[in-house]
């Protein structure tokens, strides 16, 4: 059978000196799609010698020009990259390699993204491998236009998990990273409802930043990566904190005209994903007979609807399995000793992956490993653990994500 056809859309506005090594890296795509929103470069130049197909739209925002970009696609897949981002050789195999033979049911694949951050790669600062969602069936995404920033698409299956690097230039000099931090921060503080009380301020600009910090350096291993990785981390933090400022200042100045706010702000967080398809609960669970609970009742969740994982440092013959393929077995992260820092880490990527709505505990080291993990980090659902019954454990799921 011949492998299903390929589509890579961009969206651009004065990239000229990025852009070819994009297009460049994309040239194995069956059809490369270029959304210009009004360069005054030689942006649509470059992108039409490629013998890309060029379309001008004056600039919507991020998701509607993604989405123009999806209208104008005619293959089956779609490849979404940036213009300061490459496939890497090892990614653009794995990609080759699924179109081929895509697995029945199969609407979406996540890659890791790779961040080149003041000359040097960077690892657990950026959170690599940091998955994302950009190879995914033309006609069962799109991209939410109500979002200003954090537009990517929420998987509604469990994604493959293909191999290799989407590599992603962030910040050559040290003016160019403290200027996108700003009109980051700039952008989102005006999509996000006013917060209420000095409390809430004093948590969003001061507390939860320093949280991140000290997270992003101690538990997932910034500070590996060096200088470079520390003002990463402490320049993502301050963004948080000023996207907040800006929001305070907002309130400050409308305190006298309530009905200032704009009406399209509709959101009173600017980290949270919005999950979509069914929810997935995953289970954490020691190697031997916890692990092999865990799978059964799993197993049995999965046969309700339900999308599910397990973290485990069970190596054994069930464990060598777990690599997410469509053979039958629960998907599963292994990890090497089930401790606090590695199963934070696996959570973590899990959740990237796809959005975990509850975590539940098999065994007593499991039960041990909860105390240290942080809130964002497991989820609870009233009523579900490893004793109830999976049938009964599953209504529950589905009612607790609906309402």
């Amino acid at each position: 059978m011949p492998a299903e056809r390929l589509t890579a859309c961009l969206i651009v506005q004065d990239e000229q000196r990025c852009l070819p090594e994009a297009l460049d890296s994309v040239a194995f795509c069956d059809e490369i799609v270029v959304v210009d929103g009004g360069s005054t470069d030689r942006s649509v130049e470059i992108a039409r010698a490629t013998g890309a197909r060029v379309i001008e739209n004056p600039w919507p925002g991020f998701a509607a020009q993604r989405n123009v970009a999806l209208d104008a696609a005619t293959s089956e897949w779609v490849l979404e990259i940036d213009a300061d981002e490459r496939v890497s050789p090892l990614l653009r195999t794995s990609i080759e390699t699924l179109l081929a033979a895509p697995p029945p049911g199969v609407g979406m694949a996540v890659c890791a993204l790779r961040n080149r951050f003041l000359g040097r790669l960077l690892g657990p600062s950026a959170k690599y491998p940091a998955y994302r969602s950009r190879l995914f069936r033309r006609n069962a995404y799109r991209h939410d236009e109500s979002r200003a920033v954090h537009e990517g698409i929420e998987p509604c299956e469990r994604p493959v998990v293909l191999d290799g690097d989407l590599e992603h230039e962030l910040a050559a000099t040290l003016l160019e990273a403290l200027l996108d931090a700003w009109r980051y921060a700039e952008l989102e503080s005006t999509h996000i409802r006013l917060s209420h009380g000095a409390r809430a301020y004093l948590v969003d600009i001061v507390l939860r930043p320093a949280a991140k910090v000290a997270y992003r350096t101690i538990v997932d291993g910034g500070w590996r990566d060096g200088w470079r990785g520390l003002f990463k981390i402490l320049l993502d933090a301050g963004s948080d904190a000023l996207v907040w400022a800006l929001v305070l200042i907002h309130a400050l100045r409308c305190s006298t005209a309530p009905t200032a706010t704009p009406s399209h702000v509709a959101n009173n967080r600017h980290f949270g994903r919005r999950p979509a398809g069914p929810p997935k609960v995953l289970a954490i669970a020691g190697s031997g007979q916890s692990a092999q609970a865990a799978r059964q009742w799993l197993g049995a969740l999965r046969a309700a609807g339900v999308d599910v994982a397990l973290i485990s440092d069970d190596h054994g013959p069930y464990g060598a399995h777990s690599d997410g393929h469509p053979h039958g077995e629960i998907p599963t992260h292994l990890v090497h000793h089930l401790r606090p820092l590695a199963t934070m880490r696996a959570l973590d990527i899990e959740m990237q992956i796809r959005t975990i709505h509850a975590v539940v505990l098999f065994g007593r080291r499991a039960k041990l490993v909860r105390h240290f993990l942080p809130g964002a980090l497991r989820p609870e659902i009233s009523g579900l653990d490893a004793q109830a019954d999976p049938v009964v454990a599953a209504e529950r799921v589905h009612a607790a994500v609906a309402g």
